[in-house]
């Protein structure tokens, strides 16, 4: 049976929709590999690493009928790549193997049993659904996905948490040392809702998501959440456990705040980077009325000086930060003008962007 019969750059597409999230190396070989189900003229594939499943649906051709198995995904990927985009490709079955063929190569696959196959369980509560477009989510993810906490003891600091309330869309991405919060509007009223989306969520949602208007509709359960966006159904596990309250965190009534371009300042604080100890990445930022000095040394006795004008009137104050976590933020975002508020050398900073009101980071100071 001829499975499906399709352009090369059309199968490649929808196979590699849903393999970002297989793992080469897996404890159940199953799990390397795609589920193809064809019914009629379409085909399903899934993937799944017991955590998240990632579905689409494409029209590819073939022999009517129905038909199942699984295949290594990777493997087929790599094939695929190597083949001419313009390439008609085949894949038949026969005796437990998949011949994939274009052109003059051939390839005969091993297969796995499609009944095999550890599909997610989806949960029976999900709250009501709400969408916004694909590249609103996109760029709310993008402007705090960096702030995520990486392999931290807290689990529930190694995601982004959702929180839909109201007309209000609110994600939060905390380390314990910064925090990135951002706010787009909903269409739809919604009752409070909070889930803690796991950090390989976040990184294959980043991965998906177009730059486009077209929606993406969330629906979240007690340990689940549902994405459907561009003929694709996404379900993932959630991250159990409470966040931290972001609010307390965000400091409000800073008495000093200067508003300076987003441009320069990346700048300066990308080469006095270069002057900083590996370990620290410490800078000291020294600001008094109209000028910001940027300054770093090394256990070499190494310094970099850096200095901005910029039209402010509040106290001189002199702070220590992480370099990383300021160069993070201002190069996540590509607007014109940042606003810097401070208290005094031992309170946290807060940046927010003058053109999108959504946007808020805090950032915890260093002793130096």
């Amino acid at each position: 049976m001829i499975v499906l019969k399709a352009a090369q750059e059309k199968l490649l597409g929808a196979l590699q929709a849903v393999s970002g999230i297989v793992e080469r190396r897996h404890t159940l070989p199953i799990l390397a590999n795609v589920l193809l189900r064809k019914h009629a003229g379409d085909i399903e594939l899934t993937t799944s690493d017991l955590e998240i499943q990632v579905r689409t649906k494409a029209e590819l051709g073939g022999d009517a009928g129905n038909f199942s198995c699984t295949v290594g995904a990777r493997k087929v990927i790599d094939i695929l790549r190597t083949l001419p985009a313009d390439q008609v490709v085949t894949l038949s079955s026969g005796q437990n193997k998949l011949t994939l063929q274009g052109g003059k190569s051939r390839f005969t696959l091993q297969t796995l049993p499609a009944e095999d196959f550890p599909l997610v369980n989806e949960a029976v509560d999900f709250g009501p659904a709400f969408a916004v477009p694909q590249k609103t989510l996109r760029a709310l993810i993008n402007q705090v996905h960096f702030a995520m906490a990486v392999h931290d003891i807290r689990y529930y600091l190694n995601g982004i948490l959702f929180v839909a309330e109201g007309k209000l869309l609110t994600l939060v991405a905390t380390d314990g040392h910064r925090l990135a919060l951002a706010q787009a509007t909903l269409e739809v009223d919604m009752p409070k809702q909070e889930v803690i989306l796991p950090r390989k969520t976040v990184l294959e949602l980043q991965r998906l998501l177009k730059d486009e208007d077209t929606p993406i509709e969330m629906r979240f359960a007690g340990n689940q959440a549902k994405f459907a966006f561009s003929g694709m159904e996404f379900v993932t596990k959630l991250v159990e456990g409470k966040f931290p309250d972001y609010n307390r965190v965000v400091p409000k009534n800073h008495k000093n705040a200067v508003t300076l371009g987003r441009a320069p300042l990346l700048s300066s604080l990308q080469r006095a980077a270069i002057m900083t100890s590996e370990k620290f990445k410490a800078v000291r930022v020294n600001i008094e009325p109209g000028t910001l000095r940027i300054s770093s040394s090394n256990a070499e006795q190494e310094e970099a000086k850096e200095e901005l004008e910029i039209d402010y009137a509040g106290d001189a104050i002199e702070i220590g930060f992480n370099v990383t976590y300021l160069i993070d933020a201002l190069a996540n975002t590509s607007v014109e003008m940042v606003k810097l508020e401070l208290q005094d050398t031992s309170s946290s900073a807060l940046f927010t962007l003058p053109e999108q009101p959504g946007f808020k980071y805090v950032v915890m100071p260093m002793r130096i």
